[in-house]
């Protein structure tokens, strides 16, 4: 089965029909069933767009690890938004995950929401009192009254404890749920409070509830230099026909990620077929992105790394220091502008760039010979090119670089793209060609 991770697919999805959990005498699901879970985010802030909501993809990856998958993500602002986005989740989920809202000003309604949803009252609970007042005591801080409304909590939930922040989350076990058979778990907005509470309180539950004791298996392929069309051609029927196996793709600037989910077998024969046809686009099949398999390439040859860039403005240098441990492969970072810089820095001689122009085969040469010899370094690589939106002419149009590797003792090779993107991608996709290139080079 086809699933497509990054939103885009061009043929319909053929879904499996699979029957909801039923609670058993213990209020456990039933774990032979799917496990529906919906994520609710709540904040005017993510709604605006002033506040990135980095919290889906963080759920999607933490609930895959427990053999669990996001049925549906909604995002409200503050207020009675919360209200309609909750009852129609758990009226058809088997858990919803509920975030922000239980902080002490006006509009942080989710708990008050929450109990009006479900027929629940409210009540005070003492243990959290004390341990909001131990929380603002241990700052040197007197608590406002508006905090205790941080303290309230339907009757018969579990209180989860905050030992990052003053929201306390909220458990609502399934049997509390008058409309359906749903566990609601309340969170804090904040990723530093709402991770831990996850990991430690929520897990758990979730746990029990489903009685999952092992992840469903799932290997990601990373390639490079090859377009997810050129999959979709060459291999999409193929692993269509591997039972058990569900795959989909990512694209991304220069890159397509392949996603094999099934068992074992079902994953080493999606691999096999990846494999038998890109290989030598494979980045890497353990999640290790390519400046870390650049960077572990060389570090196996015994290379030092050196960058000169004009058009990138540091990116290349910037993904590589990304990396922890990039500071034993990676010497120099030259970020050579200005035709002066180039001239100055790197001794691009003044002829080149007058005869041929900054944006050249020879310059791009002479800029990654420049870098490995200021450097001392064993391999360079060096681009030069338009990102636009301005800047081209009918030999040199927007878009246009030129790359170019030169490695100690041996040659140097060039060689001229095209990236008609927006200046922010162009340079992402320049970047990754550049690094592609010494993977290349270092195999």
């Amino acid at each position: 089965m086809r699933r497509k991770c990054c939103g885009r697919t061009n043929r319909k999805l053929r879904h499996l029909t699979v029957p909801r959990p039923r609670l058993d005498r213990a209020g456990l699901w039933d774990s032979c069933s799917h496990v529906r879970i919906e994520v609710i985010n709540t904040g005017t802030e993510l709604t605006l767009g002033n506040t990135l909501n980095t919290h889906g993809a963080w759920f999607g990856r933490e609930l895959f690890k427990l053999g669990l998958r996001i049925e549906r993500q909604t995002t409200v602002p503050d207020g009675e938004a919360i209200r309609e986005a909750l009852s129609e989740s758990v009226s058809r989920a088997d858990a919803v995950i509920v975030t922000g809202g239980l902080g002490p000003t006006s509009d942080d309604l989710t708990r008050e929401i929450t109990a009006g949803v479900l027929g629940i009252e409210l009540m005070t609970d003492e243990a959290a009192i004390r341990s909001l007042e131990a929380f603002f005591a241990a700052r040197n801080k007197a608590m406002a009254d508006s905090n205790r409304k941080q303290a309230l909590v339907p009757v018969g939930a579990d209180v989860l404890p905050n030992p990052n922040g003053t929201a306390p989350g909220v458990y609502v076990p399934p049997r509390l749920n008058g409309k359906g058979n749903a566990a609601v778990f309340l969170l804090p907005g904040p990723p530093r409070e709402l991770h831990p509470m996850f990991r430690e309180e929520v897990v758990p539950r979730l746990r029990a509830l489903a009685g999952v004791e092992a992840a469903a298996g799932a290997l990601e392929l990373k390639f490079t230099g090859v377009g997810e069309s050129d999959f979709n051609q060459a291999i999409d029927a193929r692993l269509a026909m591997v039972p058990g196996l569900e795959y989909g793709y990512c694209a991304h600037i220069g890159e397509v990620d392949l996603r094999l989910i099934g068992d074992e077998t079902a994953r080493e024969a999606g691999r096999k077929i990846a494999l038998d046809e890109f290989d030598k686009f494979l980045i890497s099949d353990d999640g290790t992105s390519l400046p870390e398999a650049v960077l572990k390439l060389c570090r196996a040859r015994g290379w030092k790394l050196a960058t000169a860039e004009s058009c990138t403005g540091g990116l290349i240098a910037s993904r590589i220091t990304d990396v922890a441990g990039s500071s034993d492969i990676f010497t120099h970072g030259f970020v050579t502008y200005a035709n002066e810089a180039k001239r100055d820095v790197l001794g691009v001689p003044e002829e080149l760039l007058k005869l041929h122009g900054a944006v050249s085969e020879p310059v791009a040469r002479a800029m990654a010979e420049g870098a490995l010899r200021v450097s001392g370094a064993d391999v360079a690589v060096a681009v030069t090119g338009i990102a636009g939106p301005g800047g081209g002419s009918e030999d040199k149009p927007v878009g246009t670089v030129w790359l170019a590797w030169a490695v100690k003792g041996g040659h140097t090779i060039a060689l001229r793209q095209i990236h008609l993107r927006n200046r922010k991608d162009f340079k992402l996709g320049v970047s990754q060609a550049a690094l592609d290139g010494v993977r290349k080079l270092a195999l």
